[in-house]
């Protein structure tokens, strides 16, 4: 699946019941878990017994998680909820009919991919060792460009800031261009500039 190597392959149900069961969920809780989600299933492992690459000692082994939904959208909290389930790095599958999409939660946030047919989606696995196919993977799926020498945590609250100066430049710019006092037009091409200058810094 998804151009996995074959020997990553497993399916083992994961029953929604026992999720209920584990965390106690509240009923506004339970209530959109079941609303959005229809099945689950581990549906690859990625660990020194299924392939030739070593487990590190952050990552032992990765999990692709198959999520069956009922919706096209899927609510962090599920994803947040879901990854607490395994004490191990998951990927989560989302699939709604014949299109996939996939989810990850690193850096306390909930990363997501583009939604695509099934069929497009190939995985290569690269990297000496776990972190560093996990590291790939996640780049892949949240279309991130790994530096060297940054932990990806950083290089992702990074990437989260500099598109809040975009978001907030692009608000200026266009507040400048409506303003008719050339007082306030200064001041905001002052502000639009000093935003640049942090954006060029990051």
């Amino acid at each position: 699946m998804f151009e996995l190597p074959k020997s990553t392959e497993i399916n083992k149900q994961l029953p929604k019941k026992a999720i209920f069961e584990k965390f106690k969920l509240s009923a506004s809780d339970r209530k959109l878990f079941d609303e959005q989600i229809n099945r689950l299933s581990i549906v690859a492992e990625i660990s020194p017994q299924t392939v030739n690459i070593a487990a590190d000692e952050e990552v032992a082994a990765i999990y692709i998680i198959l999520v069956q939904m009922k919706t096209a959208d899927c609510d962090k909290k599920n994803i947040i909820l879901l990854s607490k389930l395994i004490n191990q790095k998951m990927i989560f599958a989302l699939q709604y009919k014949d299109t996939v999409r996939f989810a990850v939660h690193q850096a306390n946030r909930v990363l997501m991919s583009d939604n695509r047919p099934i069929s497009e989606w190939r995985f290569k696995l690269k990297g000496l060792n776990l972190k560093a196919t996990w590291d790939a993977l996640i780049a892949d799926i949240a279309k991130i460009e790994l530096v060297e020498g940054k932990d990806l945590d950083e290089i992702i609250i990074q990437n989260e800031l500099k598109e809040k100066l975009k978001k907030q430049i692009a608000l200026l710019e266009k507040k400048a261009m409506n303003e008719k006092q050339p007082r306030r037009k200064w001041d905001l091409s002052e502000e639009i500039k000093q935003l640049k200058e942090q954006l060029k810094g990051e």
